[in-house]
């Protein structure tokens, strides 16, 4: 008989011979691998048995050189230009988290709102370790408006084309939270065809008519001269391998990143603020 996919508090506590108090306390700490299902912790079996020795996050394997997580407009083309050869699987922050706790990127960008702020929750849940979160800026989101809806609020959007990013990206998460929050949701729209996987799909979508609307960076909507009714103010992150941090690649971005010519790009987008980029936001244990 397989071993169950998932362990209980209980039988966690009796893996490593402690009281189960002593389990919920790793958990609150973010010191243990763990997922948190409708309020019930549950423990996925090959985390564990990796944690307890002592390979959790990758272990000693090296990190490939992947960018992975959500599409960031300023971050994309950073990346290029410092030409630390980085590669780059952007399909959602969540996809990007699943990527980094797997071993399967140096790094990963993050916008993943929660109750508090941003990221931090969703690492502590998550349960990685040996890794390290930099801030990278704020981002302007909201409304990107086509043709004649200049100005338009959430309600106006009612019957509306809309442009909707893939479940688990960090756009769609902010998204169905403003939503909920004017008691509305995505079936008050008319999906438009297929999914903004990327910010330029999302506003490319826009500007070609196959949708009214779409949620996301006022950067794009600048890019595609379309209209833009700002809805919050939100963080991105780097989430970064502490032994991929000082491998060239990282270091190369890091380093374009303290440039003139980085802090002209990100002036010249609208709705960022880079104020904050570098500062360390959350260490793992």
């Amino acid at each position: 008989m397989s071993p169950p996919q998932y362990l209980t508090t209980r039988e966690v506590a009796d893996l490593l011979r402690v009281k189960e108090r002593k389990v919920y306390d790793l958990a609150a700490a973010g010191e243990i691998p763990h997922r948190r299902i409708t309020g019930k912790l549950l423990f996925p079996n090959a985390e564990i048995v990796a944690w307890i020795e002592g390979d959790a996050g990758g272990g000693d394997r090296p990190r490939p050189a992947v960018l992975a997580g959500s599409h960031d407009p300023l971050l994309d083309w950073a990346a290029r230009e410092s030409d630390g050869g980085l590669a780059m699987l952007l399909d959602g922050s969540a996809d990007g988290l699943e990527r980094f706790a797997a071993g399967e990127a140096a790094l990963a960008g993050l916008h993943i709102p929660d109750d508090e702020g941003w990221n931090i929750a969703a690492l502590s849940a998550r349960g990685v370790r040996g890794c390290v979160l930099i801030g990278w800026a704020s981002r302007s989101q909201g409304l990107i408006l086509g043709d004649g809806l200049e100005g338009a609020r959430l309600s106006d959007l009612r019957g509306r084309r809309v442009a909707l990013r893939q479940e688990g990206a960090g756009a769609r998460a902010l998204f169905d939270r403003i939503l909920a929050a004017e008691g509305m949701s995505t079936a008050d729209f008319v999906a438009a065809s297929g999914l903004a996987r990327t910010e330029s799909e999302a506003a490319a979508a826009v500007a070609s008519s196959e949708a009214d609307a779409a949620f996301g960076l006022a950067a794009m909507a600048r890019q595609y001269r379309l209209g833009f009714t700002p809805l919050a103010e939100e963080r991105f992150d780097l989430l970064i391998d502490r032994r991929s941090y000082f491998t060239e690649p990282v270091q190369r971005l890091l380093a374009f990143a303290a440039t003139p010519a980085f802090a002209e790009k990100a002036a010249a987008l609208s709705g960022y603020d880079v104020g904050g980029l570098g500062a360390v936001r959350w260490l793992s244990p």
